[in-house]
C-alpha cells in the first residue's frame, strides 16, 4: 500500500505540469497609483488609479473587487455643455501598449455598501479583473474626500 501511494505521489507532479491552464494567465496589464475616497456614512466611494497595457492588443477591464465593499461598478462621467452624468460601463478598453486613467471626472469605478468605515490612511486590497482572464490585486491608498 505504501509502494503504491509513493508512485502516486511522485507521478502526479509529472502529470499535473502540462496543464497549466488551472493558474491565472499572467497579466499584460499593471496597476497603478491606486487610491479610494473615503467618504461618510453610506455614500458611495470613488475608485481611482492608472492602467498600463504592454501588449500588442488592447484588453479591458471588466471587474473591480474588495471585501470591503458589497458592490463596485465601472463608471464613466460624461459631460454635454454644463451638465456631467455618471453611466455605468461593462468594460473599460486599455489600449494596445497603452494607458488608461480612472481619475475624478473620468472614468472611475464607484464602491457601494462599505463593510465598515474606511480609516484615511489605511489601505485595501483590490482586484482587478481583465478580459484575457487575468486578475491583479494591488493594495489602494484611503485618502480624504480631497484626495490627501
Amino acid at each position: 500500500m505504501r509502494r503504491s501511494f509513493c508512485r502516486i505521489a511522485f507521478a502526479f507532479p509529472v502529470f499535473a505540469a502540462p496543464f497549466p491552464a488551472f493558474a491565472a494567465p499572467p497579466s499584460a496589464v499593471t496597476v497603478s497609483g491606486c487610491w479610494i475616497r473615503s467618504m461618510p456614512g453610506d455614500t458611495p466611494s470613488g475608485g481611482y488609479f492608472s492602467l498600463m497595457n504592454i501588449s500588442d492588443n488592447p484588453v479591458d477591464l471588466v471587474g473591480v473587487s474588495t471585501a470591503a465593499f458589497g458592490m463596485s461598478m465601472l463608471h464613466q462621467t460624461q459631460s454635454s455643455g454644463s451638465t456631467s452624468k455618471m453611466v455605468m460601463l461593462e468594460k473599460a478598453t486599455v489600449p494596445a501598449n497603452g494607458t488608461l486613467a480612472f481619475a475624478p471626472g473620468g472614468y472611475h469605478v464607484m464602491f457601494e455598501k462599505s463593510e465598515k468605515p474606511l480609516a484615511v490612511g489605511s489601505t485595501i486590497p483590490v482586484t482587478f479583473k481583465f478580459s484575457d482572464g487575468s486578475t491583479v490585486q494591488v493594495p489602494c491608498a484611503v485618502k480624504d474626500a480631497a484626495g490627501r
